[in-house]
């Protein structure tokens, strides 16, 4: 009985989040409400403990480290530094802005990215095809140039491949992380995300640009040198980084170099084995549940824990006096709540026993079937799905169900119930990035569609057919990544 008032709860949610009746948030609060309110929960408080998940706080701190790396313009100048180095001709323009933004999302929220990146390449643009050429939606769809259309789409999907790079790229690594973990206890690091989203980053970007730019929308036009004056010009204005910049950017490489260190614990095991490292400050700086630390405390999480780094970058950006605390505040809380409600729905679908019944129901005619059939099943539904609503709701939905195929699945992908079930959910949240035709999909296609310099018809005509192609695409990378990668890194 608790099971279907857990999955009551969960089609409820999935509707509001579909139809977007109200906000995602004010959708993801809810749910800790109906989960106690049917009895799934005898009190509040484990419902609510999704929201305050360890998880949670690393993306928080990951958002107010990129407040303040925006304050200062660092990520602009990164982006305007590509272009004016790269943009030799109007292809390698267009590959610029694209690298610059994919870069740039690693770090920064892809909406936060292609809201700045759109008004930079709207700006080399009518550098490049005259003010007058930089026509609106108003105008007629024959009026708009390829190089303008080639640009606008480039950089939304720039931003949304760029996200699948790093853990705290795009929300929808963040859900399949923090679900991982509530479900499974299952940690997947920031080094241990690096093995997965840079490869898929460094081969779909490249082919996304070269459809784009020779398929879809060739530019039309030969000389650029405007825009490559218009990027030195606008860099020129920036100036120099101020002393509190440099405090930043220190900061922000000091963090991510951190989060690497802070995986290398099987080099680090080396490193005591030959006695370079003592045990103690293994245990104090990698962790361990019986050791000492240097403070002769036993059971210890590590300094180096990636969620603990990045916190510390926070206090670290006040007393460097480089922010002050309403510089961090104004972050996506709405996201960090919708992460929140989507443990809190996976936690009571873990407890109930739902997600077995649910991922068998949805998932239970593949069994037995190919490997690349199943991936490409689940790619081809997550980008679907997320055609018809946002990428982040798509990730909440789907990744319990495809943790819970784990057990259905384990024997055809020649795994244990867990390896599959990560390599399923993973597989489920890189898809959600890669939905291109329609604005509501992804923030970055909204963005550039609400610039007012692209038609609907333009996304739709590259879209469908990038959505078909990388289907297959991503069906067999994934499945390659698999087969040689991800074995020596997620299990």
């Amino acid at each position: 009985m608790k099971g279907q008032y857990a999955v009551a709860t969960m089609v409820f949610a999935a509707v509001l989040w579909v139809t977007g009746v109200v906000p995602l948030a004010v959708t993801a609060l809810s749910i800790p409400v109906l989960l106690t309110g049917f009895g799934v929960y005898n009190d509040i408080d484990p419902a609510l403990a999704g929201f305050a998940d360890h998880l949670i706080f690393l993306f928080i701190a990951g958002f107010m480290l990129a407040n303040a790396l925006q304050k200062y313009d660092i990520d602009r100048r990164i982006a305007l530094w590509i272009m004016s180095a790269m943009g030799a001709s109007p292809r390698l323009l267009i590959l610029a802005i694209m690298i610059a933004t994919a870069l740039l999302s690693m770090w920064v929220s892809n909406t936060a990215t292609a809201a700045m990146m759109t008004p930079i390449a709207l700006g080399v643009l009518a550098q490049v095809l005259g003010r007058d050429g930089v026509v609106d939606e108003e105008s007629t769809a024959d009026a708009f140039s390829n190089m303008q259309i080639a640009t606008l789409l480039g950089t939304a999907y720039a931003a949304s491949v760029g996200g699948v790079g790093t853990l705290i790229g795009t929300p929808p690594n963040a859900v399949v992380a923090t679900q991982l973990s509530a479900m499974l206890n299952y940690e997947i690091g920031f080094v241990d995300w690096l093995f997965i989203g840079i490869p898929i980053v460094v081969l779909t970007l490249p082919l996304v640009w070269y459809l784009l730019t020779f398929v879809f929308f060739p530019p039309e036009i030969d000389d650029v040198s405007g825009a490559r004056r218009q990027a030195r010009e606008y860099l020129r204005e920036e100036g120099s980084l101020g002393p509190r910049g440099r405090r930043v950017a220190a900061i922000f490489g000091a963090t991510a170099v951190l989060w690497m260190v802070g995986d290398l614990d099987i080099l680090a095991e080396r490193l005591v084995e030959s006695g370079l490292l003592s045990q103690p400050w293994y245990n104090t700086l990698y962790g361990s549940d019986e050791g000492p630390t240097v403070l002769g405390v036993a059971g210890h999480q590590g300094l180096l824990y990636y969620v603990m780094v990045g916190l510390y970058a926070i206090p670290a950006l006040v007393l460097a006096d480089t922010v002050e605390w309403d510089d961090l505040v104004d972050i996506d809380w709405g996201t960090i709540l919708l992460f929140g409600g989507g443990i809190a729905l996976a936690d009571a679908f873990a407890e109930t026993g739902a997600t077995e019944w649910l991922a068998q129901t949805v998932f239970g005619s593949l069994t037995g079937a190919p490997i690349l059939l199943v991936v490409g099943a689940v790619v081809l539904l997550v980008i679907l799905l997320t055609e018809m609503t946002s990428n982040t709701a798509t990730a909440t939905i789907i990744v319990p169900i495809l943790i819970g195929i784990g057990g259905i699945f384990a024997s055809t992908l020649g795994l244990a119930e867990v390896s599959a079930a990560v390599f399923l959910a993973v597989s489920g949240a890189i898809a959600a990035s890669f939905a291109f035709a329609l604005p509501v999909a992804t923030p970055p296609n909204a963005i550039v569609f609400g610039s007012g310099h692209l038609k609907q018809e333009h996304m739709m005509r590259a879209g469908m057919a990038l959505n078909v192609l990388m289907t297959g695409i991503l069906t067999v990378l994934i499945w390659l990544l698999f087969k040689f990668v991800w074995p020596a890194v997620l299990w």
